[in-house]
């Protein structure tokens, strides 16, 4: 038996290493703390580190760690590192990989994405594209190791005609961002998982909180609604980014604006970031209203990413243990391991608030562990903890309604098209191509399509059961005084049909100009009459 006395401290973000005087092998090591906070409670985090040896009268001896069945590269991938492994996966599977590059952190390292697809590098008409993020906070780095996993597997699995991989793979398009911010990840990974802190590494370069450093695009739309005469009115989608945000001295990190660009550039359907040191998946709206510290604050779609949560949480091992340790304080269990991310803590400007109302892409955060940087001997095990979740979650991407909205002499796609769904406060434009992808629980939904220069289209689709989406094109016509504007650009004659058609609207229209004139009119002389004789029964 041993005692040792460690020194500790009362700062949380800087981790002690305490080492035994001389080496020690135990089955079982007690801690007895020795100092409480004035109110009698105590606050401790440890992590014991040490290395197995063999004991011939161990009867446990043939316990050993658990591996993964995958043979996948598990360690901690510095910058370095991650390149050559990226480079090694598109490699093995040309055909299907590709890296590209979104931009670059403030110490000019590029920000790396792996995409995945049966044609990389182009959208494929009716095909949604999906991504994962990691390493947003620099120190949270199993989401890193995660999707670098997840990379490898889905080569390797493909390669091997696993037909779920192959499904995925040749009908989403998969992006996939290791680490959205490298340089804290490289001040983390310095220290190593012994002795990263609980922040050392957590923001940028420039002390940024990447996940606070989005527009804050909630407050804008709320002020607006309590402004507006008519709230049903205010834009619920596609809201832009105010003129401050865009100067050359806002304070935006570099990877942010990076991020942005790239969320601008591919029309997202799905995503996810990862972080860690919790086990909850979070879903918005992350920022409260009147900026309440807790309230759960959901949106119009409040329903389905429930449900997207739930997909993830549900099939994650750890989370899913009912008899699995909380990691702090709080009790997620009672919650079935998610959240609103306003009725857990707001945040301001957070990723997965702007991703909804400045995109058409839905996107939750997974908090994928107690620990922010596990030992690299935790990695496999924490590979098969998120195989499933990973996988399911992507495949969700193919849930609710798609299809092409086209003009109908032309047949090409109309882009920017507006799809709002009834009874969903909440719409999403068209690609450039002219395809969308409504994400829907199942029901049957009024859908209307609209877009400028056309007449409106209404009609009912029917979103089922099955892990499919429901495809509901939509063909638009344009309004006759687009077809005029059209043929005079081009300097065409104006078809006899076209003429008596704008005849016959603008007849349509004076004659509705003018009975609402008519009634304005006897409404203002009625209210003279009864003025009038309101002035006559007084003088009588």
């Amino acid at each position: 038996m041993c005692g040792q006395i460690f020194e500790g401290n009362q700062n949380p973000e800087t981790p002690v290493l305490g080492r035994l005087p001389v080496p020690t092998v135990a089955r079982f090591i007690r801690i007895n703390p020795q100092t409480w906070y004035p109110n009698g409670t105590i606050c401790l985090r440890a992590e014991i580190l040490g290395c197995r040896v063999s004991d011939p009268t161990n009867i446990y001896a043939s316990e050993q760690a658990r591996e993964s069945k995958d043979a996948l590269d598990f360690r901690h991938h510095n910058y370095k590192d991650m390149r050559m492994l990226m480079k090694s996966v598109t490699e093995e599977c040309p055909d299907i990989t590709r890296i590209y590059t979104i931009g670059k952190s403030y110490m000019g390292l590029k920000l790396y994405v792996m995409e995945i697809s049966d044609n990389p590098g182009k959208h494929e008409l009716g095909e949604p594209e999906f991504r994962y993020v990691a390493g947003m906070h620099g120190n949270e780095v199993l989401g890193r190791e995660l999707v670098l996993n997840l990379m490898q597997f889905l080569c390797r699995q493909y390669k091997k005609g696993n037909q779920r991989v192959v499904r995925l793979v040749t009908e989403t398009r998969i992006h996939l961002l290791p680490s959205m911010n490298p340089d804290g990840y490289e001040v983390a990974y310095e220290k190593g998982s012994e002795l990263a802190g609980w922040a050392e590494g957590r923001y940028s370069f420039e002390g940024i909180d990447l996940n606070h450093n989005f527009p804050d695009l909630n407050n804008i739309m709320w002020d607006t609604q309590e402004k507006a005469a008519n709230p049903a009115k205010v834009p619920n989608h596609y809201i832009p980014i105010p003129q401050y945000y865009t100067e050359e001295d806002a304070t935006v990190a570099p990877e942010t604006r990076a991020v942005i660009s790239w969320m601008q550039d591919i029309p997202f359907v799905l995503g996810a970031n990862l972080h860690g040191g919790e086990l909850v998946v979070t879903y918005p709206y992350d920022c409260t209203r009147d900026w309440a510290p807790q309230e759960n604050t959901p949106t119009a779609d409040d329903a389905f990413f429930r449900w997207l949560s739930s997909v993830y949480a549900s099939t994650n091992l750890v989370m899913a243990n009912p008899d699995r340790r909380i990691c702090h304080y709080e009790d997620f269990q009672s919650h079935n391991n998610i959240i609103n991310g306003g009725a857990w803590h707001t945040v301001p400007g957070s990723m997965n608030d702007f991703s909804y109302l400045h995109t058409n892409c839905f996107e939750v955060t997974v908090e994928l562990s107690c620990d922010k940087f596990p030992h690299a001997s935790q990695l496999p095990v924490e590979w098969d903890n998120n195989k499933e979740s990973l996988l399911v979650y992507m495949e969700q991407v193919h849930r609710g309604i798609k299809g092409v909205v086209r003009d109908k002499i032309s047949k090409k796609g109309i882009a920017d098209a507006i799809i709002k769904v009834e009874d969903h406060d909440h719409d999403i434009r068209s690609a450039p191509d002219g395809d969308y992808w409504r994400l829907l629980n199942p029901g049957d939904y009024r859908v209307m399509v609209w877009a400028l220069g056309y007449l409106p289209s209404m009609r009912t689709c029917h979103v089922g059961m099955e892990a499919h989406p429901t495809i509901c094109d939509f063909t638009l016509t344009k309004t006759p005084m687009q077809v005029l504007k059209d043929i005079r650009a081009k300097g065409g004659k104006i078809p006899q049909d076209l003429q008596l058609r704008l005849r016959a609207l603008r007849l349509r229209k004076l004659r509705a100009s003018t009975k609402a004139l008519n009634q304005r009119r006897e409404s203002q002389r009625l209210q003279r009459l009864q003025r009038r004789g309101a002035r006559d029964a007084r003088g009588g």
